[in-house]
């Protein structure tokens, strides 16, 4: 019934009726090891990720929808941009720009990944119906506050939702093996930045690799 529905819809516009491919939920750390400067990093890294061209148009091609947050403590989650749908490269760049904007949410709280898988899976509850759900878990620590990271994990897994992440690494790989041991679906993976410096530059990796499947 849904889809005769969804055929019926189209048929009433003059305009053709997009499909959304992809609910994609982009966090960000703003735990207290994350300072000032590594904050813009990260703001102008997924503000500039959203410009790049090949996301832009996997982003309209797919009709795709995109919801950011901020995350720190067991507490501390906020909705920094509500659900949008990118339907042109002027809502790209308005997206953008607004991401370009964000003030920090929370400064000197905790770390509670967990906390923030939990409010990422019930921000679908208001997001536009899209084939694919999609959280992504950027941080640079381990938790020291909330609920076990596994067991959000599997709470996501269970609603069909994918976790992937960006493991901000200070030194080793201690942050990528927890995000592939706790934080991860099956379906998900795990992109590496050595520092907060390369934190754009994985962020366009991670977007471009999720949009794959638009992307052809």
């Amino acid at each position: 019934m849904k889809s005769l529905r969804l055929i019926a819809a189209c048929l009433g516009f003059a305009s053709p009726c997009l499909a959304c491919d992809t609910a994609l939920v982009l966090s960000i750390d703003v735990s207290n090891s994350v300072d000032v400067a590594e904050y813009r990093l990260q703001v102008d890294g997924m503000a500039d990720a959203l410009l790049d061209p090949e996301i832009v148009d996997a982003m309209v091609a797919g009709d795709v929808a995109i919801a950011v947050m901020q995350w720190s403590g067991a507490e501390r989650q906020e909705l920094s941009i509500p659900w949008r749908q990118i339907r042109t490269k002027f809502d790209a760049e308005r997206l953008s720009a607004d991401a370009r904007l964000m003030t920090r949410a929370f400064v000197l709280s905790d770390t509670a990944p967990a906390e923030a898988i939990y409010y990422a899976v019930d921000l679908f509850r208001s997001a536009p119906d899209c084939k694919r759900q999609v959280v992504d878990i950027s941080g640079d620590g381990t938790p020291n506050a909330g609920s076990d990271s596994g067991t959000a994990r599997q709470f996501a897994q269970r609603r069909g939702i994918t976790i992937n992440g960006i493991a901000i690494e200070s030194m080793g790989v201690a942050i990528t093996t927890f995000f592939q041991r706790h934080i991860i679906t099956r379906d998900g993976f795990v992109i590496t930045a050595r520092t907060h410096r390369e934190y754009p530059d994985a962020i366009r990796r991670k977007i471009i690799r999720e949009l794959s499947q638009v992307l052809g």
